[in-house]
């Protein structure tokens, strides 16, 4: 939970964010996520593992989050599942991802790929591209730039050679709910595991597009995310 206020926050709100407002920010990260108890096939918590993923083992930097996007805490919201860059000095990178929070390997990855034909259809990239340029922080520091990439008069082939697709699927691992130790024989067969399921995705009928693939192995699903719902409504009701 410690990724939440830079998930669910506005780049304002965390540069406003200080000792003196820290629990009143914390509260409103977690209130802004979903305020029900018909959890158990929503997806935020995908899209917030998936925000922590990036931003730890690619240096991301987030632009906008989905739950920007809603006008409700319990609404659901079509789209990329996250709006990132990497920024250089002569390049902005766009990291634009997709979660699939899932028990079931083979359903997340055939969800995945569906998601990802529909995206980079042009007409839906253009419109994807306002959405997010009017949900764009002003007082973020790379505003102009990503705006300027995005804008209807800047080609899809210059978007798309700076573009990766960060792609997140969950799954109820056999081996992970069949060892109690992480031992040399757990990691070899984790590995195994990931190994085969990365060939199968690279397999699938992809977009021509740069993908990183990030797979997670789970012992339950159900019960993570029973877990995850708990340690929620406690920072909704600090």
């Amino acid at each position: 939970m410690e990724w939440l206020p830079e998930f669910a926050l506005t780049y304002t709100e965390l540069d406003e964010l200080d000792h003196s407002n820290a629990l009143r920010f914390l509260r409103k990260a977690a209130q802004v996520i979903y305020n029900t108890d018909k959890y158990s096939r929503r997806g935020e918590f995908g899209e917030l593992i998936l925000h922590a993923v990036i931003r730890q083992t690619m240096q991301t930097f987030p632009a906008i989050s989905k739950v920007h996007f809603k006008d409700s805490a319990n609404d659901t919201v079509k789209g990329f599942d996250c709006v990132h860059v990497v920024a250089t000095q002569a390049d902005l990178e766009l990291w634009l991802g997709e979660a699939k929070f899932y028990a079931d390997l083979s359903s997340a990855m055939n969800e995945a790929v569906s998601s990802l034909k529909k995206y980079f259809a042009a007409d839906y990239l253009h419109s994807e591209f306002q959405a997010i340029v009017n949900k764009i922080d002003t007082g973020w520091p790379h505003a102009d730039r990503l705006k300027q990439l995005l804008d209807p008069n800047t080609s899809l082939d210059q978007v798309f050679d700076v573009m990766c697709i960060p792609v997140l699927l969950t799954y109820d691992s056999d081996t992970v709910g069949g060892h109690a130790e992480s031992t040399a024989a757990y990691k070899e067969a984790v590995v195994t595991e990931l190994r085969a399921a990365h060939e199968t995705f690279a397999g699938k009928d992809l977009p021509d597009i740069r993908v990183h693939l990030f797979l997670i192995p789970l012992g339950s699903k159900e019960t993570l995310i029973a877990e995850l719902h708990e340690r929620l409504k406690a920072l909704q009701a600090a």
